[in-house]
């Protein structure tokens, strides 16, 4: 089934209410007059948050000489790719164009799937990763957004730390976004809110079970102990850095098709890593489109994987991109 994508950016949205249309499947909005508490990170939240975005990365920076020493196991590469793939496409999917921008609807045990998987990505709970994202709508690469590489101004030394900031400084502000003001829908969930709940548990979940499956797979303790490098904390690391670069690279460089009122981009080298993510300008052209890659040869896995959901009746109402649409948005 193919339906239009609704009218309205994020963007143009009173800040006050959530537009149910845009965002998604919702059962409620916020009150315009309510004014949400504030919530903040606690020292040992930032303590952790340190811990999984460090280690991850210096098993990155560890990969290259450990595959040349001991060798890149057909195991963990198994191992490492699904749980890549489905974290990675719970996040995209999931998250991001089902949760953030209602790109299409899902039966409900899909929807709590899909919460679990994104998840599994640790890049936060899921409500609190929607709330930031909608903000980023609402601000794009103006005051306000909470990721923007343009935060510090537009020359050399500016747009450095801005990249810094965009791509993982933003996630050590002590101030949260109010989930009650920017995600009531998902907040009146009570599936969610249990999902969100339990997300240090799906932290474990994620961190140990590539040493599981390993040590179960090959009855062996190097089993557990390569799965574990390479199936958690490189997988882990590259994909946090893949989710990131979208805030940080896809909105400094690459090409801009589309109109938008922000400097959100395409680069093409991202694609297949981010799932069709990096097709940046169409999304911020039109955000609730199901689709991102919509030229020739635009590779998008998360696109192709709710085709996949609405042939086997698993999610409807799809919005697929629509060539008047994207004559419209797209630069002359």
């Amino acid at each position: 089934m193919t339906t239009d994508s609704a009218d309205t950016d994020t963007a143009t949205l009173d800040l006050h209410q959530v537009d149910t249309s845009i965002l998604g499947d919702s059962t409620s909005v916020e009150d315009a007059g309510a004014v949400p508490e504030p919530e903040h990170k606690g020292r040992v939240e930032q303590i952790a948050l340190f811990g999984f975005i460090t280690v991850p990365f210096l098993a990155i920076l560890a990969s290259i000489p450990v595959a040349w020493g001991w060798g890149l196991g057909w195991h963990d590469l198994v191992i490492a790719t699904v749980m890549y793939v489905v974290a990675g496409h719970g996040i995209t999917v999931g998250f991001h164009r089902y949760f953030t921008h209602g790109s299409f609807k899902a039966k409900r045990w899909l929807r709590i799937a899909l919460a679990i998987a994104g998840s599994l990505a640790i890049e936060g709970p899921v409500i609190r990763w929607v709330s930031d994202h909608r903000r980023h709508h609402a601000f794009s690469d103006r005051e306000g957004d909470p990721h923007s590489p343009w935060r510090y101004g537009e020359t050399v030394p500016a747009l450095l730390k801005g990249l810094w900031w965009a791509h993982s400084g933003w996630l050590f502000d002590v101030e949260l976004t109010p989930r009650t003001k920017y995600a009531p829908d998902l907040m009146a969930d009570r599936d969610l809110r249990r999902i969100e709940a339990a997300f240090p548990a799906m932290v474990a979940v994620s961190v140990l079970a590539p040493a599981v499956i390993g040590g179960l797979w090959s009855m062996s303790w190097q089993g557990a102990a390569t799965a574990f490098f390479w199936g958690s904390l490189v997988r882990i690391g590259l994909l946090h850095h893949v989710t990131w670069s979208i805030n940080s690279i896809c909105h400094a460089i690459g090409e801009r098709p589309f109109k938008t009122r922000d400097k959100s981009a395409n680069v093409w080298w991202l694609a297949i890593l981010s799932m069709g993510e990096s097709w940046h300008n169409l999304h911020h052209a039109d955000p609730t489109c199901a689709r991102h890659g919509v030229d020739r040869g635009q590779l998008d896995s998360s696109a192709r994987t709710i085709w996949a959901f609405e042939k086997l009746g698993w999610a409807s109402d799809v919005r697929w991109p629509r060539r008047e649409r994207l004559d419209v948005r797209r630069c002359q």
